[in-house]
C-alpha cells in the first residue's frame, strides 16, 4: 500500500534502531558500487530517496540518476563490462509534457535511470525535493533533507531524523533543500491528488526489445506521436 501524504505540522524525533542503521549502510554500500561504475566510466550520478535522506526500510529501492544526458550505449556497455546484469530496459513518460527517460532494472529493487530528452529545471529539481546524495557524500557518509511520498520533511541528526509535514512550511523547505517554492508546491499538489484519485497510469511505458536501442525506440515513437514530438523539440528551460 501506497504512503499517504500526512497534513499535521508536529514535529516528531525518530531514532534508528541497530537493524536501520545495518540496512542503510547495506543499501548505500550496493548504491556505492555501482555509482562507482558509472563514474569510473565518466557518467557523474546521484542516488535519491530515502538511500540519500537516511530513512530506510527493508522497502526501499536503489534508485540512481543520471542527471545529464548521454547516450544509452555509454551507459550499457559501462554495466555489462563490470559485470552487472541488465535485467530489464524501459523507455518511460509520466505524462506527454514530462520529460522522456530511460530506466535500466539491474533487480527488483535496483534501478538506474537517465533523461532522453532535456529536463526542466522543476524536473531536475524533483531529485532534490526527495534527496539526493553524490558518490562522494555517501563515502562520506553524509545524509541529505528531502520530502518523502507522505509529504513530510525528513531531517537527518546524529539518532536518526526529525519529520514534519512540509504543509504550511512550503517556503522554508524550498530553501533548506535549494529549490524553487513552485516546485515544492507542485508536488504538494501532485502527490495530494494522487492520494484523492489513486496513481494513474503513465502516458507511456515501453519495455525495449532485446536489438532496439533507447535512441531508436524514441524515434519510433516520436514518428508517431505528436506529444513526444513537442517534448523533444523543448530546451529544458
Amino acid at each position: 500500500m501506497a504512503k499517504k501524504p500526512i497534513t499535521y505540522a508536529e514535529r516528531l524525533e525518530v531514532s534508528y534502531n541497530a537493524e536501520r542503521w545495518r540496512l542503510l549502510a547495506e543499501l548505500r554500500s550496493e548504491a556505492m558500487r555501482i555509482m562507482r561504475i558509472l563514474e569510473t566510466n565518466h557518467i557523474p550520478c546521484i542516488v535519491h530517496g530515502s538511500i540519500a535522506r537516511g530513512d530506510v526500510s527493508p522497502k526501499s529501492d536503489i534508485d540512481i540518476f543520471v542527471p545529464e544526458m548521454y547516450p544509452s550505449f555509454l551507459v550499457e556497455n559501462a554495466l555489462r563490462v563490470s559485470g552487472l546484469p541488465i535485467n530489464r530496459r524501459i523507455l518511460v513518460q509520466a505524462t506527454p509534457s514530462y520529460a522522456i527517460k530511460g530506466y535500466i532494472e539491474i533487480d527488483e529493487r535496483t534501478r538506474i535511470s537517465f533523461p532522453l530528452t532535456k529536463m526542466r529545471n522543476v524536473e531536475r529539481e524533483f531529485y532534490r525535493f526527495g534527496g539526493e546524495a553524490t558518490l562522494s557524500m555517501l563515502e562520506k557518509n553524509i545524509r541529505v533533507p528531502g520530502v518523502d511520498k507522505r509529504l513530510m520533511l525528513i531531517e537527518p541528526t546524529e539518532k536518526g531524523h526529525i519529520e514534519s509535514s512540509i504543509i504550511g512550511q512550503e517556503e522554508r523547505v524550498a530553501k533548506l533543500l535549494g529549490i524553487s517554492v513552485e516546485t515544492v508546491f507542485n508536488r504538494v499538489r501532485i502527490l495530494l491528488r494522487r492520494d484523492n484519485i489513486g496513481r494513474t497510469g503513465l502516458f507511456i511505458e515501453r519495455e525495449l526489445l532485446p536489438d532496439e536501442s533507447f535512441e531508436s525506440l524514441l524515434k519510433k515513437l516520436a514518428d508517431t506521436n505528436p506529444a513526444v514530438r513537442r517534448r523533444l523539440k523543448e530546451t529544458g528551460d
